[in-house]
């Protein structure tokens, strides 16, 4: 928004210079873009006067006339504009001026006679539209007076960058507000006088759509001189504010909204049927032409303001062509209105519009202002376009009419939030100065929020204006001071870190890949499951929740075999989302994945890739972290997307935590992958907990091995060989190990032989022959009677 100083300062004038004024705006929060300076490019234009005209004696449609500057000697001039005659104020570009646009006047023959310097219409010095003839201005123009002082141009435009929350500050009077209550100074605003009603006549007003519009004011003046002339101090007003003069009434119009920041609209009474309006929804198709003669379709999600036949104008946003202002109008209806900010928000986008009027009711809009605007607009065309005035109409809807905030405001916590005690004194006069009304309590203050600021709702606000104010430099730097307990860390979980390094240690790379996936690749890994789809896709690539970190990283895998890596080792931690009867479960895992060569390429090294084992002897490491690996085991299993001879799934005390095995070859396929892959899954929560480590003495007696050799069936695993070994041994068991497996002649087919090693210890005493010899008995019994084992000679 672009701020006449000029004006500003008739409202507020602080006794210090453009420079600092722009500064303490900046640093209060609003923010100024620049600032330019008006009229800079009219120096040099002077009021002049003709004092004759001649007719140029060689062009019929050229005048030579002499004009009065000021200075010693008429300037000789010729000028072509109809409406050059003798006794006519007007603006002068002497010889040396530049005109906008870069034109430069210089000393000129025409046609044989010389030019002194030219006469200026409106549109050649860009203060307006006008190029029908020069400028004519007023008998009272003191003749040699520089254009832009006599016009008011002399000023600086200042842009200040509002964030969407400040919608207060669309115009003069918040700016006004904001910088009384920044520099301390005495904020005179405009005395708003209500107009004399001398006609009665008026219109119906029906609020169809009390919701979003809960209040809306209309008033008629009939009789106004449409062709009257808009003031120039109005003009350079307007047009510091970038807003070009049109008409005198929708000059007031938009006038009226800069000064107070509420817009407004003229209707032309005489397009408005009956002399009855209503707010209402869009009807679906209905059409509309705008004021820039567009052609829109409404939606019936947009309210427009209407007859009883049609719809006038888009409410909040833009006129209609068809009731709009023009040059045969005598009879005014004006109308503002609050409209909720929901109600408007996006409307206008959504038909590609943006006007100074939906900017600001997006952002809110004074609602206790409507009647005021009515009453400044007509005080303003009375003055200038005549007319005589109507009473205002004005409809509430009360029962959704916005009502002040009420915001509770303690001491304690503004010392709490910025680190610093203001007096009461201090913080009454800031949010007094604000617009709010305060009264004290026990604890701080009630305060009522002023109806213009849409942005203050809980006590956070008001501190946030309070430090605004008060001068963020002006709060000192301190350290922060606080009492800090470390967290605890529970010894008997395992930190994601330390998983996190061992892998890194053993050559994993970490991963982190998108949480959301495609879902064919969803569909590959589990295909009997439906992932949680997303409203809003980034792409479609990207749209449904992942059910498995696998995706991701055989994805990650492929990448990076496509770039000729022949060896991928990667890892990664993140949340799975499973859909459930009850919801989403969203799961903690880790998962990772191998492919490639066992061993970097090198004369040494054989041409060995990755196997099941390499995977499972990265998890047994993983699980020897928890110092409980024994809990850990592996049972074939088979699971979608992974080969059905090279699954398992991994237990933790009988419990399921999560999955190991080869991407099965088909899945290799869809996922383009070059080499065969490896994956494991688990879940961090059953993974993580680990025992504490309990110092027990060593042992002074010596320890017994034993080697046994079984003949089992193949479907026997190792796995049940050792634990019920280690069943049978009880306490005495020290550590086992299989030492060797064997199959081939002399053999059974579908059999194998099985060598174990265990070692035996006691901490009290010395075994006993008849103790070792038993403990072997029942170790041989329990292997024959529950794995149907035979002792091999």
């Amino acid at each position: 928004m672009k701020v006449s100083e000029n004006w500003l300062r008739t409202w507020v004038n602080p006794n210090i210079s453009t420079d600092e004024l722009v500064a303490t705006l900046t640093m209060a929060g609003l923010e100024v873009d620049g600032v330019e300076t008006m009229g800079a490019e009219l120096q040099g234009i002077v009021v002049g006067q003709i004092e004759t005209t001649e007719k140029h004696p060689e062009a019929d449609k050229l005048q030579v006339c002499s004009v009065n500057v000021g200075g010693e000697e008429n300037l000789q001039i010729i000028c072509g504009a109809p409406n050059a005659r003798a006794g006519l104020k007007v603006a002068v570009a002497t010889i040396g001026c530049v005109l906008p646009g870069d034109f430069k006047i210089k000393k000129a023959k025409m046609r044989g006679v010389l030019s002194f310097g030219m006469l200026c219409s409106g549109k050649e010095l860009q203060i307006s539209d006008d190029h029908d003839g020069i400028m004519e201005l007023a008998e009272d123009a003191k003749i040699g007076t520089q254009l832009i002082d006599y016009l008011g141009l002399k000023d600086n435009a200042i842009e200040v960058d509002l964030t969407p929350n400040r919608g207060d500050c669309l115009g003069i009077k918040g700016i006004a507000t904001e910088v009384g209550v920044l520099t301390q100074t005495t904020v005179d605003p405009i005395e708003i006088k209500k107009a004399p009603v001398t006609i009665d006549d008026k219109v119906e007003v029906t609020l169809s759509a009390p919701a979003a519009n809960p209040r809306f004011v209309a008033r008629v003046m009939k009789g106004v001189n449409i062709k009257a002339a808009t003031p120039e101090w109005m003009k350079a007003r307007l047009l510091a504010s970038d807003i070009r003069s049109i008409d005198p009434v929708v000059d007031v119009t938009n006038y009226v909204m800069l000064e107070l920041g509420h817009p407004m609209h003229a209707f032309d009474l005489n397009n408005v049927n009956n002399g009855k309006l209503e707010v209402r929804f869009a009807k679906e198709g209905e059409k509309l032409i705008l004021l820039d003669d567009s052609e829109i379709t409404l939606r019936d999600d947009t309210l427009v303001v209407a007859d009883d036949e049609k719809a006038l104008s888009m409410a909040g946003i833009m006129g209609g062509k068809f009731s709009g202002i023009n040059e045969d109008t005598v009879d005014l209806l004006l109308e503002a209105a609050h409209w909720e900010p929901v109600a408007i928000a996006g409307k206008a986008r959504s038909y590609g519009l943006h006007t100074d009027a939906s900017h600001r009711f997006e952002r809110g809009v004074d609602y206790n202002l409507s009647a005021d605007v009515i009453e400044r607009a007509t005080e303003l065309l009375l003055e200038i376009v005549g007319g005589e005035a109507g009473p205002i109409v004005d409809e509430i809807a009360s029962e959704h009419f916005p009502q002040a905030r009420q915001v509770k405001l303690r001491r304690a916590r503004i010392e709490r939030l910025l680190g610093i005690k203001l007096a009461d004194e201090q913080v009454e006069d800031i949010l007094t100065r604000l617009g709010m009304k305060l009264s004290s309590n026990d604890k701080g203050w009630d305060v009522e929020v002023p109806s213009q600021r849409f942005d203050i709702s809980i006590e956070a606000d008001l501190i946030e204006e309070l430090v605004r104010v008060y001068g963020y430099n002006n709060v000192p730097s301190r350290k922060p001071v606080s009492e800090m307990a470390m967290i605890r860390q529970p010894e008997k979980k395992l930190q994601k870190l330390q998983l996190a390094r061992l892998l890194a240690a053993r050559g994993y790379q970490e991963a982190i890949t998108y949480t959301f996936i495609d879902r064919d690749s969803q569909q590959l890994i589990d295909p009997d499951l439906e992932p949680l789809a997303l409203l809003n896709p980034i792409s479609s690539e990207l749209g449904v929740m992942r059910t498995s970190l696998w995706p991701g990283l055989i994805k990650a895998v492929e990448h990076n075999q496509k770039r000729q890596h022949d060896q991928v080792k990667m890892f990664e931690t993140g949340l799975k989302f499973v859909p459930t009867e009850d919801g989403l479960e969203q799961t903690q895992v880790i998962s990772g994945i191998i492919s490639g060569r066992r061993y970097p390429e090198n004369w040494e090294a054989q041409n060995e890739m990755v196997d099941f084992f390499d995977l499972k002897g990265d998890l047994e490491a993983l699980f020897a972290l928890t110092a409980a690996a024994d809990q850990f085991t592996f049972v074939a299993a088979q699971r979608n997307g992974l080969h059905p001879g090279q699954t398992a799934q991994i237990l933790r005390n009988g419990q399921e935590c999560g999955y190991i095995g080869k991407v099965h070859p088909q899945t290799e396929k869809d996922f383009d992958l070059e080499m065969p892959a490896y994956v494991f899954e688990l879940e961090l929560k059953r993974t993580v907990s680990r025992k504490i480590p309990k110092f027990e003495p060593l042992s002074k007696f010596p320890t017994i091995r034993r080697d046994l050799a079984i003949l089992v069936k193949e479907s026997v695993t190792s796995t049940q060989i050792v634990d019920l070994i280690g069943q049978t041994a009880k306490n005495w068991l020290k550590s086992i190990v299989i030492f060797d497996i064997y199959r081939g002649k002399g053999i059974e087919p579908g059999h194998k032989s099985v060598a174990i090693g265990f070692t035996l210890e006691r901490n009290d005493r010395t075994f006993k022959d008849t103790e070792i010899s038993k403990t072997l008995d029942r170790i041989i019994s329990a292997l024959t009677e529950k794995l149907g084992a035979v002792l091999r000679d």
